[in-house]
């Protein structure tokens, strides 16, 4: 091993918030993955540690014929190695490489550390100040703990696929991740507060996020159940109604008109002042409970015209989106103006665009962004 055992790297650019902090990540898929990828975004020097079959996701289907897409999404600004856990040199370069990590990221299932000998309590003997992140699917106590824990399973599993569907009709799935994402979000938030604990205490700690947690603070909203109320109760918060996604003449168009103003602004713009007086739509609730005949006339006034050209007609008058394409995003002037999208450069994709920043910081933009690893893309940098 290098006599540092963790070189810094040599990435350009000025600090960002987490700079100078060392994260080991062993974790899968997309959770664990992007929850480091957003504290490599901040600054943080992250060093991808893979089986010699790599990362899943990079085996997930792709149009790109040297990598897939997932993994190159999901795993910017880090470098990579491949080691083999159950070999005792490989397990031994991770050691070397954890006395001197300040972050450790995994999503094995709860039994799998211990037998790799990298448990919690194991490592914290060799690095007190380890911040040890596990992200698992239910936890690690409970009837579920062992089971193997995806994101469309949480999400059927916690009711948010029932409340996704239509009324009266099947549970539908939300594509997008969303709760990998948003489990993503919480590893980076709590492995920066165990951080910022650590700057009083001097002691790391164990920080634990699963999918199943996610799913329901996601759904903290709806899952409140007062001790005079029956379980079984609407928790639907779906106003109905006007807000909602609605076709035009070319496209589709979401709506959102809530409040007065936007409705009467809404009524206005469409050419249907009418409606805007009259008693039976001036609450939201008595727009979605006379949602039938209301909607055909809305129906028919926006078909005169295209979704782009309610979208600009509304402006800011109503809060409202032409329904696009992800492709689209590529070349949005609000995206391009914001700095979302870069030009990055792959070892062997070569160049492409993608999401480069998650957060903005003033004051430590963070050092510049770069491609996800190969498989073993650094090994010659940091193995034996």
């Amino acid at each position: 091993m290098n006599a540092a055992a963790f070189p810094p790297s040599t990435r350009p650019g000025p600090p960002g918030p987490l700079s100078g902090v060392r994260v080991l990540d062993l974790s899968a898929y997309i959770a664990g993955p992007y929850g480091c990828t957003l504290l490599a975004d901040q600054g943080a020097d992250v060093l991808k540690v893979e089986p010699p079959a790599g990362d899943n996701l990079r085996n997930y289907p792709s149009t790109l014929a040297a990598e897939s897409r997932a993994f190159i999404g999901v795993n910017r600004s880090k470098r990579g190695v491949v080691l083999d856990l159950k070999q005792p040199a490989d397990l031994a370069a991770l050691l070397r490489l954890v006395r001197e990590a300040d972050v450790l990221v995994h999503n094995f299932r709860p039994g799998v550390p211990r037998r790799l000998g990298i448990a919690h309590e194991q490592l914290e003997l060799l690095n007190p100040r380890l911040i040890y992140c596990a992200v698992t699917g239910y936890g690690e106590t409970g009837p579920l703990k062992d089971k193997a824990g995806y994101d469309q399973v949480l999400q059927t599993l916690t009711g948010m696929c029932a409340l996704q569907g239509k009324r009266g009709g099947p549970p539908e799935i939300l594509y997008g991740s969303v709760v990998d994402y948003y489990a993503a979000a919480l590893v980076a938030s709590g492995v920066a507060s165990a951080l910022f604990e650590r700057e009083r205490s001097g002691r790391g700690q164990y920080v634990g996020v699963s999918l199943l947690r996610s799913a329901l603070t996601m759904q903290s909203a709806r899952l409140v159940w007062a001790g005079d109320e029956p379980l079984d109760i609407g928790r639907d918060m779906r106003s109905g109604g006007v807000t909602g996604i609605h076709p035009a003449r070319e496209g589709h168009i979401y709506i959102s008109a809530n409040t007065a103003h936007f409705w009467a602004a809404l009524c206005r713009i469409t050419g249907l002042d009418d409606l805007a007086a009259d008693e039976r739509f001036d609450t939201v609730k008595k727009r979605a409970a006379n949602a039938a005949g209301l909607l055909t006339r809305l129906h028919a006034a926006l078909a005169t015209r295209t979704a782009l050209e309610w979208e600009a007609l509304f402006g800011d008058e109503v809060p409202c989106a032409a329904a696009r394409q992800v492709e689209d995003m590529f070349q949005h002037p609000q995206v391009l103006a914001e700095g979302i999208v870069g030009d990055l450069a792959h070892a062997t994709v070569g160049s492409y665009r993608g999401v480069t920043r998650s957060i903005v910081f003033g004051r430590t933009p963070g050092p510049e962004p770069f491609a996800a690893p190969t498989l073993g893309q650094h090994d010659d940098e940091l193995k034996p």
